[in-house]
């Protein structure tokens, strides 16, 4: 069974391949802001995390899916968002080192949400693709006695500051993190246990997805 992912995320890359999937890849072509503003204007109100990254892999997965169905694709394809909240405010991806550092000092002992959306579609030739969707959420609690100097070194490498949040748990991040309480790689980028139940209620089997030696 073919997969593509509908992400260039190398995050969400790494854990399929970590599960024995190699998907292709495809860029969406979402843009992210008009379509949350268009559905808010639509909707006369602000759109819950759950519901915004919700919002976003469907519309993500949905337009990769319907482009490969023109191509003739016959397999499963993967769309996912991220949106970490801490205290009821939405931390998204800092950007520069002044503001992933603050984001690290108020984050010291404290616990978010990870909030992660999902869409699968089975597409098959000559068919209209078919989707099922889910929110997957994990809390995450930061260590409290990180010092100043650690997020300096930390910032300095850059990685937090594309990623939501400002952390990985997967890479330097990982050791300034106390506990994930719910699916670890909903942290990383998507449930992989989600998607499974995702793939099983399109009539799927999730080891049939399998393609990489395990070795690999």
């Amino acid at each position: 069974m073919r997969v593509c992912l509908a992400s260039t995320s190398p995050a969400r890359l790494m854990l399929f391949r970590q599960a024995g999937v190699e998907p292709l890849t495809r860029a969406p072509r979402v843009d992210e802001e008009a379509e949350i503003a268009r559905v808010e204007r639509a909707e006369a109100r602000t759109l819950p995390p759950e519901e915004h990254v919700l919002v976003l892999a469907r519309l993500k997965a949905a337009d990769v899916a319907h482009s490969l169905a023109e191509e003739g694709f016959d397999g499963i394809v993967v769309g996912g968002d991220s949106m970490f909240e801490l205290d009821g405010e939405i931390l998204g991806k800092p950007y520069t080192p002044d503001a992933a550092r603050a984001r690290w000092q108020s984050m010291r002992g404290r616990t978010g949400v990870l909030h992660s959306g999902h869409s699968v579609f089975r597409v098959r030739p000559g068919e209209v693709p078919v989707e099922a969707h889910a929110v997957a959420e994990a809390s995450v609690t930061f260590i409290s006695d990180i010092t100043d100097a650690e997020i300096d070194a930390y910032v300095a490498t850059e990685e937090p500051l594309l990623v939501a949040g400002a952390f990985t748990v997967d890479s330097l991040g990982g050791p300034f993190i106390d506990r994930v309480e719910g699916d670890p790689s909903t942290v990383v980028g998507m449930s992989l246990s989600t998607v499974r139940r995702l793939v099983r209620e399109l009539g799927v089997e999730w080891t049939s997805l399998w393609n990489r030696p395990a070795d690999s």
